[in-house]
């Protein structure tokens, strides 16, 4: 079958330089990593960019029969290039022209993306998340906010603007930076001492909950997962997996972590971030609805843990996302 990898590492391919752009990180080796395992498995694959050109470039690659199903599918592995909501500017391309496609859905990745917005969903449907503010300013009321508190811009990821805060002199400082670097209100949430769970979920309707992982900060100062440490700045902390957790705990986690899955309208494959704090009680700090899949990430070593290799795992998400359009997995052999 006909696979485009779709991801951002150009970025030039724009009209204009406009709005907030993306940080610039160089995810080749996850990206190869994919095209590779898409390879082993007999599928004629395309890397291409999310940009501009990018529907033009499908086109060719897998030109429209009006006939048959479409010729082809995505693996996108997009993160955007500017503006508001980057993450989803690829699926809302994809959509519009009628290409299928990995992962969540415009909708989906809009929802998990707003930390706001996803802690307001999961807590309608009783799942339990750390107390929280949306600030501005920060000398908004704090109510019943308790020190100390994460504050961090409400839509960006892999930890982007991070800080800890111990005393309400702290936050107005904290807020002020992320409003002016990112240009987005700043989420102020209560931080959980504790240990830190990820949960990787795979699949649609039946949701396969792949083994528990722990971030293991040992002795660390720094007892959360910075940007630095995501991006290989400084060293970051060692994975458990599987995580040791009584078998009470592990059905909670994954109930609440599955609970998350559906609030946020996610598809095919997604992590959980969760603390669990030191009376037992676990927390949801958010959802990545379009988690890393290199081979030092958490998912990957939840899945290999689970029994896949890397490549079977990745051919697994195809796999979930061809079922979920057509109702079939890719038949064996077919390229």
């Amino acid at each position: 079958m006909r696979v485009a990898v779709v991801w951002n590492y150009d970025r030039t391919g724009v009209i204009n330089r406009f709005g907030q752009p993306w940080p610039e990180f160089d995810e080749r080796e996850m990206v190869e990593g994919v095209v590779a395992a898409l390879q082993e498995s007999g599928h004629e694959t395309l890397l291409c960019e999310g940009d501009k050109g990018l529907l033009a470039t499908l086109e060719r690659f897998m030109p429209p029969d009006p006939q048959a199903r479409p010729s082809g599918i995505v693996f996108n592995l997009a993160s955007g290039i500017q503006g508001e909501g980057r993450v989803t500017h690829v699926p809302a391309m994809l959509e519009m022209a009628g290409v299928p496609y990995t992962g969540s859905s415009p909708l989906g990745h809009g929802l998990a993306l707003d930390k706001a917005i996803t802690k307001r969903l999961i807590r309608d449907r009783g799942v339990p998340t750390p107390n929280f503010r949306v600030m501005r300013r920060g000398t908004e009321d704090t109510g019943d906010l308790r020190f100390p508190v994460m504050v961090k811009p409400c839509r960006e990821s892999t930890s982007l603007g991070l800080q800890l805060v111990h005393e309400s002199a702290q936050l107005r400082h904290a807020v002020e930076a992320i409003v002016t670097q990112y240009a987005q209100d700043a989420l102020v949430e209560e931080y959980i001492e504790g240990r830190e769970i990820t949960v990787a979920l795979l699949g649609d309707e039946e949701l396969e909950v792949l083994p528990l992982v722990e971030r293991d900060f040992g002795d660390l100062e720094t007892r959360f997962f910075s940007s630095e440490a995501k991006h290989g700045v400084v060293a970051a902390p060692p994975n458990i997996c599987p995580a040791q957790i009584g078998s009470r705990l592990a059905t909670a986690l994954r109930d609440i972590s599955v609970a998350t899955f559906r609030a946020c309208q996610c598809r095919d494959y997604a992590r959980v971030d969760l603390r669990i704090d030191h009376s037992g009680q676990p927390f949801v700090l958010e959802i990545n609805a379009n988690p890393g899949i290199g081979i030092h990430d958490s998912y990957v070593l939840a899945a290999t843990t689970a029994g896949y290799s890397f490549s079977s795992m990745v051919n697994r998400i195809l796999d979930v996302a061809h079922t979920r359009y057509f109702g079939i997995d890719i038949p064996q052999g077919r390229t």
